[in-house]
């Protein structure tokens, strides 16, 4: 497909180099950073973009590499690695290979897998970006839906002032390492039906080693040109452009998935973005087999995972009636359904014509399996879902939790790599993890110390040169360019902050008391240095404003050498941050960081984490593995801040500078350095997408699969069966009653109840006991209640018994009836229930 763009002939020896560059596996695997570094030093520094290397290198410089014996020795060792990797069926190939789950589509609005495909702007798209590139190296076979944007996220640039300012450059496709699909006829095209209107939408892919990534992108000539600027932007601020986006990737990404012939068992939602993709499942499957929407709806999504991100209810998008409206009555007449019914899937209350369309609502109400991304995360998360679940416990809201992982090998330094390769072999991150601890445990104080001087050295020349780059470009003076290039020590202990800049996150927590952190960075003593990087949405004031409060305070003349800001926080900068950093700081206001994934990158790399006890790090910290700023269980509250800041202040000048200076006579930090092994050992594995996905495959994927098989079988004969049984549920519920209770102590406590269960089937319902957990902690007590004797002339009456442990007080459990099916996922697909009071 090379042909569309770009048809220039490489000489002789060089042939490789064009499948090189369009396999963004050299993303994370360093092996191939020595070709281009040979090919263009200076190209790929800039643009980490192989195939604009490829095609912009001049011909002179492309023969004279060609009879370099050495650089093609390069390109044949990587293509021989290249072709066994992609042979290799992985973890997932020789554990479930030839099993149910032949598929995963997983749809995400970013993706970010490097600096030459800029289509993300943070956490979200990092982690779908480790995914796809998980699933590479674990065999798992998944093709990832997202959209191409012509302008992507912002790029931040910082006035002479250090205020930011935004700018918005264009990505040239063909610039870009994405070809058409592989297809005959021509290029693959997407027809979107609209109101009054048919959208095209072209189709891309980027291969991720064995992982294909579809991208739609709207800017096709035959569009009028609101809709050619649909996929321009990523997170526009335009409600109707945001709409159209998300119908473009959950509509026309499943038209994808059709027009692959791709075997999607599994639609995988990373957020609640692409939630049409229910609907247009459910139209596909209507389309097979002429089942009703109800019924197709209740079959697919058996193998629909929905995993949110969100940790405040009011940061889901939602859609105002009018603005919707136009776009759910084409659905509801592909789908033969009134446009009302489309409408309360993305509604509280059903009923509600006044209330906004949620998209979280439909991914939720379209989905087998919904997730949270850490364990505190899932907790909030039920809070968040609470109100779909009336009357129901908190605890029991249909929500778990996979907790986020990173990919290790994009993370970690060439350094790092090198060291985990000599103590673990070059196969550590592709299957059982188990044996890392012990391996990592072996080396030595000496190595490790060396290891971490020199990323730490790497990092600062590296911010020197990113510092000098950055102020050349805004003007400065020339003895101010070179002044920066003395900012920073190798010596010193140095901290990183780095992430977007939110309110929340409350990124200037540190900046709280300035004069003290003046004083901790300048002791002369025990010296400290802090890296700064974050960018603001760019319609953020308030995020803008605190960029520019912290800029200024690297301007400041007492610290200007000891607090570097760098601009426009991407991915190529996170890596060398991450990668030098001794202490990586995250300061968010809990419970509001879902997970946070930018300290698991250091893990490998020998940073340390300080931390607010949030998202991932509430589950990981450990004594003498970092430390942690606030308290477990202690949410938001006024005069936290203040709290925080004091302790922050004291953890760093009580605890983390002296332990870091505390050196042996040959210099060495004993205690520092267990933390790091200990750190390294323990977190790295855990907290890495190859546990992540697995998790995903055995504890998601393969339970949907299977659910989706039955539902699917003898033309969705129970599924169809399950809209009955919901439905005949619902009409019947509000006949039902309890009667009277007897209660005896027996040991254990002996509860019988009458029950009268109307014109319900016994067989449709279960009765049962339950207790909250004790202390609000763990999981309920929920035991099924058996159902004995006819009560006399009551009809449909009946005495369940149970019986619970008198280890807790009789008045702790409660009778309930709920719906029961032994196929059907409760309270996901029917909520309903009934408490004795």
């Amino acid at each position: 497909m090379l042909a569309y763009f770009f048809n220039r002939p490489l000489p002789p020896g060089l042939e490789g180099l064009w499948d090189l560059a369009l396999d963004l596996r050299w993303t994370w695997s360093h092996a191939t950073d020595r070709i281009w570094e040979l090919l263009d030093p200076e190209g790929w520094e800039r643009t980490a973009n192989p195939y604009y290397i490829l095609q912009n290198v001049s011909q002179s410089r492309l023969e004279e590499v060609a009879r370099d014996a050495e650089f093609t020795r390069e390109i044949k060792r990587w293509r021989d690695q290249q072709g066994a990797y992609s042979c290799d069926p992985g973890w997932f190939g020789r554990t479930y290979g030839g099993g149910r789950l032949n598929g995963i589509a997983y749809f995400s609005m970013e993706f970010g897998l490097g600096e030459a495909l800029p289509i993300y702007s943070g956490g979200l798209g990092i982690l779908a970006g480790d995914v796809l590139k998980t699933a590479s190296d674990l065999g798992v076979p998944l093709i990832g839906i997202g959209l191409l944007y012509q302008q992507g996220y912002v790029r931040q640039i910082l006035s002479p002032d250090g205020r930011q300012a935004d700018a918005f450059p264009y990505n040239d496709p063909t610039l870009l390492p994405i070809t058409p699909p592989n297809r005959k006829g021509g290029w693959l095209t997407i027809e979107l039906k609209l109101p009054g209107r048919t959208m095209v939408l072209r189709v891309w892919h980027a291969r991720v080693g064995k992982v294909g990534l579809y991208l739609l992108d709207s800017n096709h000539p035959l569009n009028q040109p609101p809709d050619r600027g649909a996929t321009a932007h990523l997170y526009p601020a335009d409600p109707m452009t945001r709409l159209l986006q998300e119908l473009i990737l959950g509509i026309g990404g499943w038209q994808i998935v059709e027009a692959l012939d791709f075997p999607a068992d599994i639609c995988h939602l990373n957020e609640g973005h692409a939630a049409f993709a229910v609907l247009a499942r459910a139209s596909s499957f209507m389309r097979r087999t002429s089942q009703p929407f109800r019924v197709a709806l209740r079959a697919t999504r058996a193998g629909t995972v929905f995993t949110t991100h969100t940790p405040v209810e009011a940061a889901f998008d939602r859609y105002q009636r009018e603005l919707i409206l136009p776009f759910a009555a084409e659905l509801a007449g592909q789908l033969r359904v009134p446009t009302e019914e489309v409408l309360a899937l993305g509604r509280k209350e059903a009923l509600n014509r006044d209330e906004p369309f949620n998209m979280a609502y439909l991914a939720l109400r379209g989905s087998g399996a919904i997730n949270g991304v850490s364990e505190l995360h899932g907790a909030v998360s039920r809070k968040i879902f609470q109100p779909l679940f009336t009357r129901w416990p908190t605890a029991e809201v249909p929500i778990r939790h996979v907790t986020n992982g990173v990919h290790v090998p994009t993370w970690d330094s060439r350094e790092a790599d090198a060291l985990w390769t000599r103590a673990c072999g070059k196969t550590r991150w592709l299957g059982d993890l188990h044996e890392l601890c012990a391996s990592i445990q072996s080396l030595s104080d000496d190595e490790l110390w060396r290891f971490r001087n020199d990323q730490r050295l790497a990092l600062i020349r590296y911010a020197r040169r990113r510092l000098i780059r950055q102020m050349q470009e805004r003007g400065a003076a020339p003895d101010h360019i070179h002044e920066a290039g003395k900012v920073l020590d190798p010596a010193r202990l140095t901290i990183g902050f780095a992430r977007r800049f939110a309110e929340y996150k409350r990124p200037t927590l540190l900046l709280s008391d300035p004069e003290r952190l003046a004083g901790i960075l300048c002791r002369q003593d025990r010296p400290v240095q802090l890296i700064v990087a974050g960018k603001a949405h760019p319609h953020d004031e308030l995020g803008k404003e605190l960029v520019h409060v912290m800029t200024r305070y690297a301007a400041r003349a007492d610290v200007w050498d000891r607090v570097v800001f760098l601009e426009d926080y991407d991915m190529a900068l996170a890596q060398q941050l991450v990668a030098g950093i001794d202490l990586w700081l995250n300061t968010p206001r809990r419970p509001m960081e879902a997970c946070g994934t930018s300290g698991m990158k250091v893990l490998v790399n020998g940073g340390l984490n300080f931390s607010e006890l949030d998202g991932w790090w509430a589950e990981a910290y450990e004594t003498g593995l970092g430390w942690a700023l606030g308290e477990r269980g202690r949410d938001d509250q006024p005069g936290g801040d203040a709290q925080d800041a004091a302790a922050l202040y004291e953890i760093l000048e009580q605890r983390i500078v002296p332990e870091f200076y505390e050196r042996d006579p040959s210099g060495l930090p004993h205690a520092w350095l267990d933390r790091i092994r200990g750190s390294m050992s323990r977190l790295a594995p855990r907290f890495s997408s190859n546990r992540m996905v697995r998790d995903y495959v055995e504890g998601l994927y393969l339970p949907a699969v299977e659910r989706l098989g039955r539902r699917l079988e003898g033309e969705a004969k129970l599924a169809a069966e399950l809209e009955e049984w919901s439905t005949t549920i619902r009409e019947r519920w509000n006949g039902m009653r309890f009667g009277d209770m007897r209660i005896t102590h027996r040991d254990p406590w002996r509860f019988v109840v009458q029950v009268y269960l109307g014109d319900i089937d016994p067989h449709q319902v279960r009765v049962e006991l339950y207790a909250d957990p004790l202390d609000g902690a763990g999981e309920p007590t929920r035991i099924a209640m058996q159902r004995q004797a006819v009560i006399p002339g009551a009809g449909n009456g009946y005495l369940y018994v149970g019986e619970a442990t008198s280890a807790r007080p009789a008045h702790h459990f409660t009778p309930r009836i709920v719906p029961f099916h032994p196929d059907a996922i409760v309270p996901l697909e029917n909520s309903l229930i009934l408490w004795r009071s």
